[in-house]
Parts: C-alpha cells; structure tokens; sequence
C-alpha cells in the first residue's frame, strides 16, 4: 500500500505540489488528472525521491520507502528514454539488471513480454528501427520487467493509436489482478474512466477532486438525459428544467437539465404516447467534470 500524506512542494514563489493526500492499496489503479503544471509529474518525482518534499511523507506498506523498496518500482516517465542503437534485447536486459535481476532471469522474458505488448519486431533489432508506439511498448516493458509491486505511468497513452491504446489498457488491469500498486497519469478521460479504481484531480497542485470514478460523476447530479423521441428539438427545448438541447448524429436527442429531479416529470411527458427507444438519464462525463473543475477560478 502506498500512502501519500500531505505532500508539500514549492520551487521559489511557486506552489507546485499543496497539501497532496492519497492512498493506494494493493490492486488498485489511481488515475491522477489535471491540465498541464498542475503537480502530477512533480507529485511522481516525489514518491520516487527524485526531489525531496518540503512537508508531509510518503510510506509503503506503512513505513518510508527505502533504497532497497526503489527496485519493486516501475516507472515510465513522460520523457522516453531509450537507447536508439541498442537492440531491444540489450537493452530490456541492462534495464532488468538496474532493478537487480540477472541476464539469465530477464532473457527468457523478453519474447512473453514482446508478445503480450504485440511488439512489431525482433528483439535482435535496434530501437531506432521500430515506430515511435512499438518504441514506447519496449519501454513500458522495461518498466514492468522487473514485475514491480509499485507502478508508475506519466502520459502512458500519449501517442498510441487506439488499438495499442487497448493492449496497453489490458496491460495495466493485468498488473491490477497480480495485486501490484498502480498510480497514471493521462489526459485522455477515456482511458482514465475505463480503468481506473479511484481519480484524483490537480489544478495548481492542490487535490479537487478525489475518490472512485463513479461517486465522483454521481456527485454533479444525473443532469444529462439522452432521449430517442418523435418529439422535435423546439418541443424538447421547451420542456420543464431543460437549459439546452442538442441532436447527436445517431440522431439521439441530448438534454441538459437544470436539476436532476426534472428527470421524471420529462419522463412521464415523453411516453405519455407509449415506448420510445432511448430514454437514458446520466451524471456528466468525466470530460465535462474535467473542464468544469479545471475552469474555475482558484480560491
């Protein structure tokens, strides 16, 4: 279990990290948001002892991290790093020996683990040769190589098209069932809400949000309501508590509510002739959250 208990840092005049508290528990997946300078990057080098807190205390397992406790961690940093005229096997293997494992441990793992990541290449090829996302999967495996108990991703999706996107998806719920500690980072709220066990969200480093996915969309109220209706969009403008309605290009009707309670009465009035095929009241999605708690002014 990670604990991360009231982390404070600042660089001169700048706040970058303020009063951060979470905790993650063995098989789980923290996805961390927040636009960018908002503390993730800053709150990971913390936990990695990169920089040092000017206040509060990180513990695993309920005490401080140690130097021996740095080798059950995996890290991928937003900044890849890979050696370019090294082969993908040389290098998994000098990775593998930093987190202390032998040649002959990591070698019989190099083809499960360019399997499992569906690496387009051979591991006797030079990382130069393979495509910026099979590049970024060589080191997503140097960063699970050493199978860690504590892992680390900044930015894991930034460039994978969607395909990859998923194996890396299915990656990290993999480490979720082997009971490791997973801590992302990503803007993309797709990934985050398809994933992740708990949110924390940053705006210029102090916590705003913070808690599992679903009790966080259900704190702003089911205000969203889809609807498959013969009612025309000027009908549905005019009915009660609703403030905008759009058309989707499935041709499904999307209503914003003042206030979840005017579901029901809406609903009665759309099927007073009988059934319609959609009528789907919903919380607002992980996106609009971000953009509404990112656009607020800072208190």
């Amino acid at each position: 279990m990670l604990e991360a208990k009231h982390l404070k840092k600042t660089f001169g005049p700048l706040t970058a990290v303020d009063d951060v508290s979470f905790t993650i528990n063995e098989g789980e997946i923290l996805g961390m948001i927040g636009q960018n300078g908002a503390g993730k990057t800053t709150t990971f080098r913390l936990i990695l002892d990169f920089l040092t807190s000017d206040s509060g205390e990180i513990l695993w397992n309920g005490r401080p991290l140690t130097k021996a406790d740095y080798n059950i961690i995996g890290y991928l940093p937003e900044e890849r790093g890979l050696y370019p005229k090294v082969t993908i096997e040389d290098q998994l293997i000098y990775f593998g020996r930093l987190r202390g494992k032998s040649k002959k441990e990591v070698k019989p793992l190099i083809d499960m683990w360019m399997e499992k990541f569906k690496v387009k290449g051979k591991k006797t090829d030079k990382v130069k040769s393979l495509s910026k996302g099979n590049q970024q999967k060589v080191q997503l495996i140097a960063t699970l190589l050493h199978e860690p108990k504590l892992v680390i991703l900044d930015e894991p999706f930034s460039g994978l098209d969607p395909v990859n996107a998923g194996i890396l998806e299915e990656g990290i719920k993999e480490l979720r069932q082997q009971g490791a500690c997973v801590i992302f980072s990503s803007h993309n709220m797709n990934n985050v809400e398809e994933i992740c066990d708990h949110l924390l969200m940053l705006r210029d480093g102090a916590v705003v949000l913070k808690g599992p996915v679903k009790e966080i969309r259900e704190q702003f109220g089911r205000t969203k309501l889809f609807l498959e209706t013969p009612m025309s969009q000027q009908e549905l403008n005019e009915l009660p508590g609703v403030e905008n309605v759009k058309k989707t290009n499935e041709g499904i009707y999307l209503l914003d509510l003042e206030d979840a309670s005017y579901g029901k009465q809406i609903f009665d009035i759309v099927t007073k002739d009988g059934f319609i095929p959609t009528f789907s009241q919903q919380p607002p999605t992980l996106e609009e959250i971000f953009k509404l708690k990112a656009g607020e002014p800072h208190e």
